[in-house]
């Protein structure tokens, strides 16, 4: 089954089961593809999909800090909430020594010295970890290797 039909099964059943905070969620992701869909005129791939669901989860993690800062402890539970739900249609998440090992290597195979080589890394790193780790993780780790 495909992501995009996984999205459709779940956003039933959330309407059956009166799961708001689901059936939101999942609707935010198909919207999100909807859109892509239209603007691209192609049909979404599951990994199109994965990318919208970690941009996602990046932007609600970002949001999260400004509702604490407001003192709107309502939001920041609705919001970890939506990250909860969003991170089940996520990959697996990679462990910060498999991380490692991908930023040595990639790394080694670019010849990397400096921090002015980050660009490189970056490249050669993302595809590679798409949906399945935090960009601003790797840019940590890669920053303590070529410090």
């Amino acid at each position: 089954m495909s992501l995009k039909e996984k999205l459709m099964e779940d956003l039933k059943a959330s309407m059956k089961n009166k799961d708001k905070v689901r059936k939101n969620t999942v609707t935010m992701i198909r919207a999100a593809a909807k859109q892509m869909e239209v603007d691209n005129r192609v049909d979404p791939t599951d990994d199109d999909i994965i990318g919208i669901i970690a941009k996602q989860v990046k932007q609600k993690k970002d949001s999260i800090d400004d509702f604490k800062a407001g003192n709107r402890e309502d939001l920041v539970t609705l919001t970890e909430e939506e990250i909860a739900i969003l991170t089940e249609y996520l990959p697996e998440q990679l462990s910060l020594e498999a991380l490692e090992e991908i930023v040595v290597n990639a790394i080694k195979e670019t010849n990397a010295q400096s921090k002015k080589d980050m660009g490189k890394i970056m490249g050669k790193i993302m595809p590679l970890i798409k949906g399945k780790a935090d960009g601003k993780q790797v840019n940590e780790i890669v920053s303590k290797y070529l410090s």
